[in-house]
């Protein structure tokens, strides 16, 4: 793999890109169940190549470390499920009995949510004296680019809550989600995270426009719950992803939902994604996030927050005007009369390492609107409507300080906004602050990009 990868190949879904991600995740999967190897045992083995074949093939040599990192990488994204995809395989060989086809849909399913090739699962099946339906697989694939092919609307707009679908949930009776259990968090002095999963009920389920009482393998679907512990995007933060695990489940084929999107409408977190198994309303389901997704955001959102604080030192005024909180980069936008210069966005980035270096505190409270408006220096977006109670998000101070004295200079000195993401419990955890671009988006509006931790090291 280092050859290919050494010469502009990268692992892709199409085309020669595809060819190295099933050798990629043949190996990982190799590796880690066969050899019980840890994570990145793979990218060590580049040292070895380039010491052996670096003299006939002289781009080896040339960067092995981005190789390596591509390796990890490749390894990381499947380790995320590998293990779910090979518990849903093996609970279907159990559930065959007598059969030996492995059938199609199981083996779609697997490609398609949990990032296995179908010649692994050809490959494990083998193992186990076994065949993949391949006539029945290819029919599922030629259904699903028929599909995405299609005109009209996607499948997440079917399942989407549309102003009807609100207040058909509310002539129900149904109160909005519970998702106070997004902050149920814990940290060490390390900056090691630890999610509070929790079990919830299926309180709505959503497919095609619809609601029903019941949902099978295979089917992408929308579910309601009456609590999650996910984040459903909002105020510039994306989704969690994850999934669900049937709980009281007797049957041999556990039944799991992967949770690839979650959003809020009208108070209701609507889960989307695939199911594997059966569900029905009423039933009870654990939650479980992707953690290694969850905890770069939190890096990023808080992040920002300092961005926002530094700017405003370094510039005097700089709005906020929008911004995009993800796994692998934060974006902010702001006023500005012209494009920073080189000193300054030294100066910004200095201002926010320190504070991350000082180690801060991170603290958040719910508030009544009115008392958190008091606070003199809180930072908000310009025409954005907040919810009464809002949510204080400080660095470094008690939002209980703030609120018993509002007029004190404790906003101007770190910062304080309203926010409802998930952040950080201290800003040391961010790990090293680094701005990638600064750039104009409109007149009067500049755009920073920015990265943080394992990738801000890189």
């Amino acid at each position: 793999d280092a050859l290919p990868i050494s010469d502009g190949g990268r692992p892709d879904n199409t085309g020669r890109g595809y060819v190295l991600r099933r050798i990629l995740r043949r190996a990982v999967r190799y590796s880690h169940e066969k050899l019980n190897a840890t994570k990145g045992f793979f990218s060590t083995l580049v040292d070895v190549v380039v010491q052996s074949l670096g003299n006939a093939f002289p781009e080896l040599k040339k960067d092995p470390d981005m190789v390596k990192d591509i390796i990890n990488e490749e390894e990381t994204q499947f380790l995320k499920t590998l293990t779910r995809g090979r518990r849903i395989l093996d609970r279907k060989i159990q559930s065959l009995g007598d059969c030996k086809t492995i059938p199609g849909d199981t083996a779609w399913l697997l490609y398609d949510t949990y990032g296995f090739p179908v010649d692994l699962t050809g490959l494990i099946a083998e193992e186990r004296g076994l065949l993949v339906d391949m006539e029945s697989f290819e029919e599922e694939r030629k259904a699903a680019q028929l599909k995405s092919q299609g005109k009209g609307m996607g499948d997440e707009d079917m399942l989407m809550l549309d102003i009807y679908a609100i207040e058909e949930l509310r002539s129900r009776g149904l109160e909005a989600t519970d998702d106070s259990p997004k902050y149920n968090y814990k940290s060490d002095a390390n900056g090691n995270y630890e999610f509070e999963g929790i079990v919830a009920t299926v309180k709505a389920l959503r497919r095609e426009k619809a609601f029903v009482d019941e949902v099978t393998s295979g089917q992408e679907c929308g579910i309601v719950l009456d609590q999650t512990c996910f984040y459903a995007e909002q105020g510039g933060q994306t989704y969690d992803e994850g999934y669900f695990v049937k709980e009281d489940d007797i049957s041999e084929d556990k039944t799991e939902f992967t949770v690839k999107n979650a959003q809020v409408r009208g108070g209701y977190v609507l889960h989307i994604g695939t199911l594997y198994g059966r569900l029905r309303v009423g039933d009870k389901v654990r939650l479980y996030i992707d953690e290694t997704r969850r905890r770069p955001i939190m890096s990023n959102h808080t992040s920002t927050h300092i961005l926002n604080f530094a700017l405003r030192a370094v510039m005097g005024e700089a709005d906020q005007r929008g911004s995009l909180v993800a796994p692998d980069r934060l974006r902010f936008d702001f006023t500005a009369k012209g494009a920073m210069t080189t000193a300054e966005i030294k100066k910004t980035e200095e201002i926010a390492n320190e504070i991350i270096r000082e180690a801060k505190t991170v603290y958040a409270k719910d508030c009544t609107l009115a008392a958190a408006k008091a606070i003199q220096g809180l930072r908000a977006v310009f025409d954005e409507t907040y919810p009464d109670p809002v949510r204080v998000v400080s660095v470094g101070i008690p939002v209980e300080d703030m609120l018993a004295d509002p007029s004190s200079p404790a906003g101007s000195v770190t910062s304080v906004e309203f926010c409802g993401g998930t952040h950080l419990q201290n800003s040391s955890h961010a790990g090293p602050f680094v701005i990638v671009s600064e750039e104009a988006i409109a007149k009067g509006i500049r755009r920073i990009v920015a990265v943080t931790g394992e990738i801000g090291r890189a």
